[in-house]
């Protein structure tokens, strides 16, 4: 029983590193609403460059998003969250300062170099036990999803009291907040969770890519961040021509982001009671291509405008909350770290493309022209869904394996794959360790038993 809960050091881990991310989050969605409307006196201002100052974050977090994982098993896992925060920072005081769009843009770029994401889940999966990792996660997830609601409220505001400046020198802020709360709250690790759990491996990247099931997930987070910032870019200025002034934008985002949480959440009840995610998978991406669809034919209906934003929402959330689970199950066996590592670079490429292809199809075809090929690409999506699968319920354990030799991890390999309850099994010679997916036959202390007999 002293394991059924998080123990106060877990929680306060929790807790203070999705502190961290989502502020680091909040920064930067709080622009994705208003950059449109408020950017309009920036020299060079264009829907193309409004779409590209939106997704800028998205290249850089693309690119560094595995090597700042991987440089945090060098040198620790502190200094690069902390110097990921100092760059953010950096860049918010860069765009805040900026008297033209071509220096927000640079501002956005430097602060998605900032790329911490892979080392605050890593330094999370340290100070946590195996069999409590998994709540641990769900709540920096949790935190995250959080915080782009709140963005949709509090953008909309700060940038009406402060303009583009002030809300860019408060993601300032907020960078230096997080760097207070990861110097005073979180604990100090005193070894590295394994690797194959927590950090991207170069040489199974590739593996990642290849398989078809993790295939489908990358491209659909791909999808999913590109229709969403490209939809950022076109919104607010059909909400402002259907009548609804820029500064009562947060009137709609807000109560319709918690609107759609509460219609997402018996979507997941009703997928994992029938255990039939895939069917519920592809009604949200149909939600989701008819919120697009209203969008595109009634851009100067505010009613219209409304309901398809809910329904937007509603598709989008229940998608993000989805696939990271779905990433997780599909993958290999102590190959988690690596298909997140893919994951989280398709996101934000998604993102950076996302914006550059809202920016550039506002300019030439306009809203309509925008959220029309939007819909093709959820179609897309949908298409790709036909050959996905439903998961199996399966957990994971992460178990100390005290191995000398390649043939002795052979061995106890092939005994843990013969325990009842053990649908995959992987011993790691280098990280003394066994990776296990199990279903709810599965008995620990057998398969402790085993890993025991080696001594």
């Amino acid at each position: 029983m002293a394991n059924a809960g998080l123990s106060g050091t877990e929680k306060r881990v929790a807790f203070s590193l999705a502190g961290v991310f989502g502020l680091r989050m909040l920064g930067l969605f709080m622009i994705m609403p208003v950059f449109a409307l408020y950017g309009q006196h920036l020299q060079g201002f264009s829907p193309l460059w409004v779409g590209i100052a939106i997704g800028a974050y998205g290249l850089t977090q693309a690119l560094l998003q595995i090597p700042m994982g991987i440089l945090s098993d060098k040198i620790g896992r502190k200094p690069v969250i902390l110097g990921g925060l100092v760059l953010f920072a950096i860049g918010s005081v860069v765009a805040a300062m900026s008297t033209s769009i071509y220096g927000v843009v640079a501002g956005r770029a430097i602060q998605g170099m900032g790329a911490i994401a892979a080392a605050v889940l890593a330094l999370a999966a340290d100070l946590t036990r195996d069999e409590q990792r998994t709540k641990v996660m769900a709540i920096i997830g949790m935190c995250i999803g959080g915080s782009f609601a709140v963005a949709l409220l509090v953008g909309p505001v700060v940038a009406q009291h402060l303009g583009l400046s002030g809300l860019f020198g408060l993601t300032g802020v907020l960078a230096i907040v997080g760097m207070i709360i990861m110097q005073l709250l979180v604990p100090n690790p005193v070894h590295h969770a394994p690797a194959g759990d927590t950090l991207a491996q170069t040489s199974k990247l590739l593996q990642m890519l290849k398989d078809p099931q993790l295939f489908r997930l990358d491209a659909g987070i791909f999808l999913l961040h590109l229709v969403l910032t490209a939809v950022f870019v076109a919104l607010p200025l059909d909400l402002v021509d259907a009548g609804l002034v820029k500064e009562k934008h947060w009137m709609l985002y807000f109560p319709a982001f918690v609107g759609s949480f509460m219609l997402m959440v018996p979507m997941i009840i009703i997928g994992v009671k029938r255990q039939n995610t895939k069917q519920m998978f592809q009604i949200a991406l149909v939600i989701m291509v008819l919120a697009l669809s209203l969008m595109a034919s009634l851009p100067h209906s505010l009613v219209a405008l409304s309901i398809a934003v809910i329904a937007f929402f509603t598709g989008f959330n229940y998608l993000e909350a989805s696939l990271p689970s779905l990433i997780s199950k599909f993958c290999p066996v102590g190959a988690k770290g690596s298909a997140m590592g893919v994951y989280s670079t398709s996101q934000f490429l998604g993102a950076f493309c996302g914006g550059l292809f809202g920016g550039g199809a506002y300019q030439l075809l306009g809203s309509t022209g925008v959220f029309m090929v939007a819909v093709v690409l959820m179609l897309i999506w949908i298409g790709l869904t036909f050959g996905m699968r439903n998961p199996k319920l399966l957990k994971s354990y992460t178990l100390e394996a005290a191995v000398q030799g390649r043939e002795q991890a052979q061995q106890m390999a092939a005994k843990l794959s013969q325990l009842d309850g053990v649908a995959e099994a992987i011993v790691v010679l280098e990280e003394k360790v066994a990776y296990l997916k199990v279903n709810d036959q599965f008995d620990l202390t057998a398969a402790r038993a085993v890993l025991g007999s080696a001594n």
